[in-house]
């Protein structure tokens, strides 16, 4: 199966309501068929007309996920990369936006002779495009496409995943995630909602091959029959999805139910059974931890929606894995501590995270966390604003630069530590103009960061517009701070921390994105250990209330 013709492809929809865990059912599927030998690849097909979710507010639409040749991606492809422990690029998430953008540009350059540019065949032939782009190297091919069935921006990728499946035939099959609500009054499962979800697709020229059904309860033979009998689906190919503890228990509940070999018969491939001891042993650990449980306290822009920080939640998770200890997140909105909430609620923490975002809502009170954290030796890593609210606190309250801020948030500051990059001081338009994807950083010998990677040279994604003003490296260095990383070059600083606490680290980057299941980030495997330790000392876990609720 080397050839690209001979490559798989699986279309995943949804149907019934949002929110089912279409990519975390997708990401599931393709561990299963990767552990089976098989080259994977995962991709994202978003209806919005946004050209990337770059300019998305997290709070509408999760996190931009950034991939290592910097585009600006939809939060599952964190989860893609996460399960299946690959790189993906700009081709693995496309929009509606993307598409239609595509389309017009070659109307205007006259590629079309004359013709008159339509949704078909015009737009569903870029859909399939960038579908087949991706078949190269891959054996199997697995598109997510966004939204509900019945929505109308979905109507253009429905039709040409249905062109798709009736052009390579049995290389193609489609995967349908429905909801079987249970009616508690009735005490009974319904499955109306899937048979109607079902019958929509069906008018789309669509006919699913597997329905995955999330559930609260069990699915017994007489449900999946009559599933199958209303749906046209065989019902080996219907799929319970209770909710489990960890999403990493998918694959496995997947594999119990035996959907790959469903999957892969219907494709005629005869590979060995998978090996998924790793995937065992990871769910084993998240599951039951022998050394414990590690409170820390995350303080951001956006906690309010916890998909907002998807990357960081799950490398926090990542470095549990790695230490053996249960990792207890709360997410504390920075302008609480603006509002009167005493810094003093950390001592009930094992560790502080300051994560990125823009905007200056919040941010005086991470500063004021991270003075606390400071102060009183509590382990704090700092991500992209984290590093830079964390400058802007030494730059205030130990080198005594009054006023000191960024020139993001205030542009009359007497000593902006942190500034805008030359290049970005005329750039009017805010898609795709920041320093993003992956950069090569030298680490300084013996600090404490190197002696975390395990080297001197990292490359890690970035995210942003703000960097370290070079005009004020040497007097905060002066008074103890410790720039422990920079760009090849040595012109920009990457990363930075304080020789004199137990742990204080902060990047210009985003680590979270590198992070696995398989292998947890360097940085972040510290940093949980570093709580760890804490935990195991003289300070005594308080209940912290007054920080729950995001």
């Amino acid at each position: 199966m080397t050839r690209t013709d001979r490559t798989r492809y699986i279309f995943v929809t949804g149907g019934v309501v949002s929110s089912l865990g279409k990519g975390i059912a997708a990401a599931s599927l393709g561990v299963l068929l990767r552990a089976r030998g098989l080259r994977v690849t995962l991709q994202k097909l978003d209806p919005y007309i946004n050209v990337d979710p770059g300019t998305l507010s997290p709070l509408q639409h999760g996190e931009v996920f950034v991939t290592e040749d910097g585009a600006e991606t939809d939060l599952d492809l964190g989860h893609y990369e996460r399960f299946i422990q690959a790189n993906l690029s700009q081709e693995n998430n496309t929009t509606s936006g993307r598409i239609y953008r595509t389309v017009i540009e070659s109307e205007r350059r006259g590629d079309y002779l004359g013709r008159t540019v339509q949704v078909v065949p015009h737009i569903t032939d870029e859909i399939k495009r960038s579908v087949s782009v991706l078949a190269e190297g891959h054996d199997v091919v697995i598109s997510e496409v966004g939204g509900t069935v019945g929505d109308i921006e979905s109507l253009p990728f429905l039709e040409g995943i249905r062109q798709f499946r009736q052009e390579v035939g049995s290389r193609a099959m489609h995967v349908h995630l429905t909801l079987v609500p249970y009616i508690r009054a009735a005490g009974e499962l319904k499955t109306k909602p899937t048979q109607h979800s079902v019958r929509e697709l069906m008018q789309t020229g669509i006919q699913p091959a597997v329905l995955i059904c999330r559930t609260e309860h069990p699915l017994d033979e007489e449900i999946r029959e009559k599933i199958a009998g209303f749906t046209n689906v065989d019902p080996a190919g219907v799929i319970e999805a209770r909710d489990v503890e960890t999403i990493y228990e998918v694959p496995l509940e997947f594999r119990r139910q035996r959907l790959d070999d469903f999957v892969l018969r219907r494709f005629g491939i005869d590979v060995p059974t998978p090996d998924l001891a790793e995937w065992r042993r990871i769910v084993e650990r998240i599951k039951s931890p022998r050394r414990g449980t590690v409170r820390i306290a995350v303080v951001g822009k956006y906690t309010a929606l916890v998909d907002a920080y998807k990357s960081v939640e799950q490398a926090l998770i990542h470095g549990g894995i790695a230490n053996d200890v249960n990792v207890e997140i709360d997410w504390i909105g920075g302008e609480k501590l603006e509002q009167g909430l005493d810094p003093a609620f950390l001592v009930g923490y094992h560790g502080l995270l300051v994560p990125g975002g823009f905007g200056i809502r919040g941010i005086e009170g991470m500063i004021t966390a991270i003075r606390w954290a400071r102060e009183n030796g509590l382990p704090f890593l700092g991500i992209c604003l984290g590093l830079q609210c964390a400058v802007i606190e030494f730059a205030r309250h130990v080198a005594g630069l009054e006023g000191a801020h960024s020139f993001e948030f205030d542009r009359d500051s007497p000593h902006p530590v942190i500034c805008l990059m030359d290049e970005q001081r005329n750039v009017t338009t805010k898609g795709g103009t920041m320093r993003l994807g992956s950069y090569e950083a030298r680490l300084v010998p013996g600090s404490l960061a190197s002696r975390i990677y395990g080297s001197t040279g990292i490359t890690e994604r970035h995210r942003h517009r703000y960097e370290v003003n070079n005009d004020y490296r040497a007097a905060l260095q002066g008074r103890g701070i410790r720039f422990s990383a920079t760009t090849t070059d040595g012109k920009l600083v990457e990363m930075i921390e304080l020789a004199d606490h137990p742990w204080f680290v902060a990047s210009q980057s985003h680590p979270e994105f590198k992070s696995r299941p398989t292998a947890a980030h360097p940085l972040f495997a510290s940093f949980i250990e570093a709580g760890a330790i804490r935990a195991a000392g003289p300070v005594a876990p308080e209940t912290a209330a007054l920080a729950a609720g995001g």
